[in-house]
């Protein structure tokens, strides 16, 4: 993380894709990653077990969620964007940085447990209903702590 002072104002740079970000994010405002650095040397697997790694502990389901909508103004760009055809980019953008935080909640969750990684992540979208166009994003893995295995 790199800070950088302009006018008075802290900043952050994202270390992912360079972004400055104010002081008061957790998450990037371009790419949805982690501003705090806290997620290095944490691993997060969509397969059940890691080559290289045996698991010590298994300690439990963990997840986290993050629901997303768009505002007014996205929504009307989104609009013009599916009237022309092709990606809807205004859409896109929000659902990787949703997609992203509900990742990072799942992780601060197992991290808080006590894990250093997370096997078997599904991550889920569902629509919360009532036309209000409310996604849930959630993302569910077992918490697990894990060492390098060793040669023997």
């Amino acid at each position: 993380m790199v800070r950088v002072a302009l006018i008075g104002e802290k900043k952050m740079n994202c270390r992912i894709c360079g972004t400055t970000n104010s002081e008061d994010s957790k998450f990037c405002s371009r790419c949805g990653s982690s501003l705090d650095g806290s997620s290095q040397g944490f691993i997060v697997a969509t397969m059940p077990t890691l080559p290289g790694y045996k698991v010590k502990k298994v300690i439990g389901i963990v997840s986290g969620i993050t629901p997303r909508t768009r505002g007014i103004l996205g929504k009307f760009i989104a609009g013009i964007e599916s009237m022309i055809g092709g990606e809807v980019t205004a859409f896109s953008y929000e659902i990787e940085k949703a997609r992203a935080e509900a990742i990072e909640r799942c992780r601060v969750n197992a991290a808080s447990m006590g894990a250093n990684a997370i096997l078997s992540v599904d991550i889920e979208t569902s629509d919360m209903g009532y036309q209000m166009g409310i996604l849930v994003f959630s993302a569910t893995g077992t918490a697990v702590v894990v060492e390098p295995e060793t040669l023997s």
